[in-house]
């Protein structure tokens, strides 16, 4: 009962819509209390836990990679890449779609946050590909699961949380999604190129922009081509923490933005509201779950589930195969950040136990929640694409769950082959 109940009301309040940091401490100081019998400690955790979360120096790096997704949005950037891919891409059958990958992918590189891509994206691609005739499910799929890349590419936030969450170094994991990145958004391209060549009414039409024009659309991205290059090469390097690296750029986001005309004086306070309202969201979830870990800790249910998992003699491949599974049905009703923090308690500790390399497990934990995001029955991003692009629903799911097997393909490539993941690591300093 001890265990079972703290649980069952931790269920009980997600499924009733109860705010998730909310439902983490309240399900979390509950089990306390029934574990210790002691009001006094119990409020003694809870007096604690807020600051000392928070304090947490790596957690500064959440604000700055989520303030330069804003700065980048509010500067137009996204329209800038999703231009210049069109206008390379548009002679190709499915060139819009293809176009509409590249640019979220890059984009990712910008801002880490992928509902943020999917609702941007949406605005800018969808008009464009309905426009020349695409059909939505081809556009709203190419939109949702490109969308997802961001979950990958550094700078991604989902990362972050799980370096903190793990202790694992977050500049490792940052540079570990890169190769994946990259191979889920070339089988992407491969994959709807192959869609239209089989249905070639979902891309009916192609047009070829003059080379003035593709060289003019260039002009445009090539400050943010640099910006990310920046990023990438200063996470590679380990000259600057992520922390540092975060500042950095979301101050040349703002001078890019603010450069080219386009990032006002009113946009950037409303870049910085909205960083302060996501960051405190963040943080209100670390905190609940922090307390939550708490009476994970005082109930050794991971401790038991080690022994009771080692005890049954499985390959160790099996088990992770459970793992996999079970993440991708969660993330279909969980956002990414909630489900790692409330699941990496129990998993981490067990792929650890099992010789699993925690920065590949990292990787393929970000896979799995990249599928659940626009798989049906939930799936945030589908959601988001459905409300900002005005798609049915159901053309949404039709649409990523053909170009899904993208990231299905990446996923059994990163478990068969984990050196994908560790390679570029491995090179680090």
């Amino acid at each position: 009962m001890t265990t079972a109940l703290p649980m069952l009301i931790l269920v009980l309040s997600l499924l009733a819509g109860v705010p998730i940091a909310v439902a983490l401490a309240g399900s979390g100081m509950f089990g306390i209390w029934l574990i210790t019998g002691d009001v006094t400690k119990m409020m003694n955790i809870i007096g604690l836990v807020p600051f000392s979360t928070v304090a947490d120096y790596q957690l500064t790096t959440i604000p700055m990679f989520i303030l330069m997704a804003y700065f980048s949005a509010s500067s137009g950037l996204a329209r800038d890449l999703y231009n210049a891919a069109a206008s390379w891409l548009s002679h190709f059958k499915g060139g819009l779609a293809i176009a509409t990958v590249f640019a979220c992918g890059i984009f990712g590189a910008m801002s880490g946050a992928s509902t943020a891509a999917a609702s941007v994206m949406a605005k800018i691609a969808m008009p464009e590909m309905r426009r020349h005739g695409y059909s939505e499910e081809l556009a709203a799929g190419s939109i949702g699961v490109g969308a997802t890349l961001d979950i990958l590419i550094p700078p991604s936030i989902a990362m972050v949380i799980y370096g903190i969450a793990t202790q694992t170094s977050i500049g490792k994991l940052l540079v570990a999604g890169v190769v994946p990145g990259i191979m889920v958004g070339v089988l992407l391209a491969v994959m709807i190129y192959v869609w239209v060549a089989i249905s070639p009414h979902h891309a009916p039409a192609t047009f070829r922009t003059p080379m003035p024009e593709r060289i003019a659309s260039l002009k445009r991205v090539w400050p943010s081509l640099l910006l990310i290059l920046l990023v990438l090469l200063l996470l590679y390097t380990g000259i600057a923490t992520p922390t540092e690296i975060g500042a950095l750029g979301a101050f040349l986001a703002a001078v890019i933005g603010a450069l080219f005309g386009r990032l006002t004086w009113a946009e950037s306070v409303g870049a910085l509201k909205q960083t302060i309202r996501t960051s405190a969201m963040i943080f209100l979830i670390l905190i609940g779950a922090t307390i939550f870990g708490y009476y994970m800790t005082l109930s050794r249910i991971p401790q038991e589930v080690v022994t009771m998992v080692s005890g049954m003699n499985l390959n160790r491949w099996v088990i992770i195969i459970g793992i996999v599974v079970a993440y991708f049905v969660i993330s279909m009703f969980m956002d990414e950040i909630p489900l790692l923090l409330l699941t990496l308690q129990l998993t981490f500790p067990l792929i650890t136990s099992l010789g699993f390399d925690p920065i590949w497990f990292g990787v393929l934990s970000m896979m799995m929640v990249a599928m659940g995001l626009v798989f049906p029955p939930v799936g945030l991003i589908a959601f988001v694409v459905s409300a900002t692009a005005g798609v049915d629903l159901m053309k949404v799911y039709k649409g990523t769950s053909v170009l899904m097997l993208a990231i299905v393909i990446t996923t059994v490539l990163l478990m068969i082959f984990p050196q994908i993941a560790l390679w570029l690591p491995q090179t680090m300093r």
